[in-house]
């Protein structure tokens, strides 16, 4: 087995740089119930485990919320949450919205409070980015229509698209400019820190864009594309996740900038990873892929083996790579099969 020469951080940027890393980097995406399983399994904290299966880690580098007290199962967006058991495991499903009972404009500016920057603190990230110089840093980013479907609620904001986008684009002029404004101060805060923002947005269901893209090339991209255009002028990555099939969008995404497509859930139409990498590998970085709805929770261990051999042969090739689960990995997942994932991908995946 060759010596590993570099880090973590190292291994992300020769690769985000399409350079030549040591070997592929690797991430890790998970439940808290998956990843106690594995823990339990394994014996040992998190931090062994991410060291014993080589496991490139990136810290997502947040600042601690110093605002208006927020009480119950509240966030600062004014969203009540409860957490809702699917059987696998506990996922926080918002249960108020906040902005649900409003037709107007004017109605949510008299009466809603949006969140500002100014009720966040920065001051401990300086040190905690020294600390951990040796890894990759995720911060800043967006992805504001999931919070707007939870302020308006799922069904209420889908129907705005189409006969209120006054609100929508009123509102996401506020979201954005508050990510926008949050990425900017952590800029500052820890100039060039950060290796990559999370400019996000869920495009895609299981065999076709949520959206017409239309309506995406209208309310979501040059929005996204402010927050990407302010990411790579401070020396970051644009890192886009958005789950389904997307393929048909993807022309556009790259167009605003993006650079990182996660998740690659390549089971779906259009997503193979053949013509991925033929038609989008020589401007996107792929990460992830390794399936999480069939191979990884119901596939033996010698399957998962397989598919990340098949993902190094395919989206690997020529660099450009980065190793991982497509979303996080359930706790209805055997262990042996996250054990599997990294092992090959550690002893196959030497550049």
């Amino acid at each position: 087995m060759p010596r590993e020469t570099m880090s973590p951080r190292e291994r992300w940027l020769a690769t985000l740089n399409r350079e030549k890393p040591d070997r592929v980097p690797m991430d890790y995406w998970a439940t808290q119930e998956a990843t106690r399983q594995l823990l339990e399994f394994l014996g040992c904290d998190f931090e062994t485990m991410t060291q014993r299966l080589h496991i490139d880690k990136p810290l997502a580098l947040e600042p601690r919320y110093a605002g208006p007290p927020l009480t119950g199962f509240r966030d600062y967006w004014g969203i009540q949450y409860r957490n809702v058991d699917y059987g696998s495991g506990l996922y926080a499903e918002a249960i108020t919205h906040p902005l649900a009972q409003f037709a107007s404009v004017e109605e949510i500016e008299a009466n809603y409070t949006w969140p500002t920057v100014d009720w966040f603190d920065f001051s401990a990230l300086p040190a905690l980015a020294r600390e951990n110089a040796h890894r990759p840093i995720q911060g800043g980013g967006s992805e504001p229509f999931l919070i707007y479907k939870n302020l308006r609620g799922d069904e209420q904001a889908f129907l705005d698209l189409l006969m209120a986008p006054e609100i929508v684009h009123y509102c996401l002029d506020k979201m954005f400019g508050f990510a926008y404004d949050m990425t900017l101060r952590l800029f500052e805060t820890v100039p060039g820190a950060v290796t990559y923002s999370y400019v996000a947005e869920d495009l895609g269901g299981q065999d076709a864009l949520m959206y017409a893209p239309d309506q995406i090339r209208e309310f979501l991209l040059p929005r996204m594309k402010r927050m990407i255009d302010l990411v790579r002028q401070h020396g970051s990555f644009a890192f886009h996740h958005t789950d389904g099939a997307v393929r048909d969008i993807l022309p556009d995404l790259i167009g605003i900038g993006i650079q990182v497509l996660n998740p690659i859930q390549w089971r779906c139409p259009g997503m193979e990873r053949e013509g991925l990498k033929r038609d989008f590998g020589d401007r996107l970085i792929f990460h992830g892929a390794v399936d999480n709805q069939q191979t990884l929770p119901f596939g033996s261990a010698g399957d998962v083996r397989q598919e990340v051999m098949d993902n190094l042969r395919i989206l690997g090739a020529g660099g450009g790579y980065i190793l991982g689960p497509c979303h996080n990995i359930q706790a209805v997942t055997p262990p042996e099969n996250v054990i599997a994932l990294y092992e090959t991908g550690y002893h196959e995946g030497w550049q």
